[in-house]
């Protein structure tokens, strides 16, 4: 594929950013596009408005280059590249399996607002993980919209990169790409191609949005089970990290670390797509997406009943530190986040701080330093940042995130 041509994405996140700023560093000339007026404005000055290592390099040196610009409105383009959110209805429910219903909504807008800037030979790239058939449905919202579908090519190829290593992973890992037709399919292989070292697997649109379903499931359902574990151990008194690094010395068996339950957009999000596309018959994926938002449940009920006992015993509420917010280890990513909701829960009934070494700033959570925190009555660890790893815990730390294993 011939580098110099230009791509317009609609969306600026976690996803868009980093691929905006990534093929502008190859030679592409990119046009972003963003609703939020912050973000687009802090890009254009060639800085980040979120935590990814290495990102700003990418972006300051892409900006300064001139390939990258960013605006609250797309513009024509050869290759339109849709990294959005697809989140839930929140007051929405599947009436089959009682589950959340996704809102593709944000996938809608943008299909229409770039509809207009649409030519023939245009390649068409949906990224953001997405419920099986939304890529068609996108194509059937250009053709609304007067695009010849038989002129262009649409295509889906979901993000596979953790958080902390994306700028690495989108060149080195493998893509899987699947287009509406065969054509679409080898166009948007072509364009991959050109950029990622890894593989890229050809495939059809509907598979493709059903792999990266399958890839977060199966993730989910392993870490459920080790959810599952931590808490069945509590109660059976057995040191549930003692009890998983005893059972992974067989030879064929590899048993995830538990936590405080499941976050992100991507494994507390997806599997709920596959059930809600299921109508009951996803019930291994369902049991798990629920064992994982209960742990963040049970979560909070063990330190009410510490606050409790404590209060019995001191004669007075305590003070509680629950330390960490963001989804995972190290990044300043709070969607989904079980740290963020069980500390918000908290907070409702008892006397709580916060600390997150990645964040300036939580709505409704009072945020303290770490030698602010360690003075509290209860230290609650929900996340295993590399800040905390050099703590030394008390009789009145909980541990959630390991870290003291």
């Amino acid at each position: 594929m011939e580098i110099n041509k230009s791509v317009c994405v609609v969306g600026l996140g976690y996803i868009g950013l980093p691929t905006a700023a990534l093929l502008a560093n190859r030679g592409f000339k990119v046009h972003g596009v963003d609703v939020d007026k912050h973000a687009v404005n802090t890009i254009n000055e060639g800085k980040i408005h979120i935590v990814e290592p290495e990102l700003d390099t990418f972006v300051n040196s892409a900006v300064n280059s001139g390939m990258l610009t960013a605006n609250l409105e797309p513009t024509a383009a050869d290759i339109f590249l849709v990294a959005v959110p697809t989140p839930f209805h929140h007051d929405q429910l599947n009436q089959v399996t009682n589950s959340p219903v996704p809102n593709l909504d944000y996938v809608i807008s943008a299909t229409r607002a770039i509809a207009p800037h649409i030519k023939p030979g245009n390649l068409v790239l949906l990224e953001s993980t997405s419920p099986v058939g939304t890529t068609q449905m996108m194509a059937d919202e250009l053709e609304k919209a007067g695009v010849d579908l038989s002129s262009i090519h649409v295509a889906h190829s979901p993000e596979r990169v953790l958080p902390g290593h994306i700028m690495r992973e989108l060149i080195e890992n493998d893509r899987v790409v699947g287009g509406i037709n065969e054509s679409s399919t080898l166009a948007a292989a072509e364009f991959y191609r050109s950029f990622v070292q890894g593989e890229v697997l050809e495939t059809n649109a509907k598979t493709a949005e059903m792999a990266k379903l399958t890839e977060n499931a199966f993730r989910d359902v392993n870490i459920a089970f080790a959810n599952e574990l931590s808490m069945l151990s509590d109660e059976m008194e057995i040191d549930v990290y003692e009890l998983i690094k005893l059972a992974n010395h067989h030879p064929r068996v590899n048993i995830l670390q538990p936590g405080c339950g499941v976050g992100g957009h991507c494994i507390s999000v997806d599997p709920w797509f596959i059930v809600n596309s299921g109508n009951g018959k996803a019930k291994m994926v369902e049991q798990a997406r629920r064992t994982n938002d209960y742990k963040s449940d049970w979560v909070i009920e063990k330190v009410k009943n510490a606050a409790l006992q404590f209060e019995n015993k001191q004669g007075r509420p305590p003070k509680v530190a629950c330390m960490g917010l963001a989804f995972k280890p190290d990044i300043d990513d709070l969607r989904e986040s079980p740290a963020l909701r069980i500390t918000t829960a908290l907070n409702k009934i008892l006397d709580v701080v916060a600390v997150e070494p990645n964040v300036e700033k939580v709505n409704g959570l009072k945020l303290v330093d770490e030698d602010t925190a360690k003075t509290a009555d209860i230290l609650v660890y929900l996340v295993a940042h590399k800040q905390f790893k050099t703590h030394v815990a008390h009789d009145l730390t909980i541990d959630f995130a390991g870290l003291f294993k």
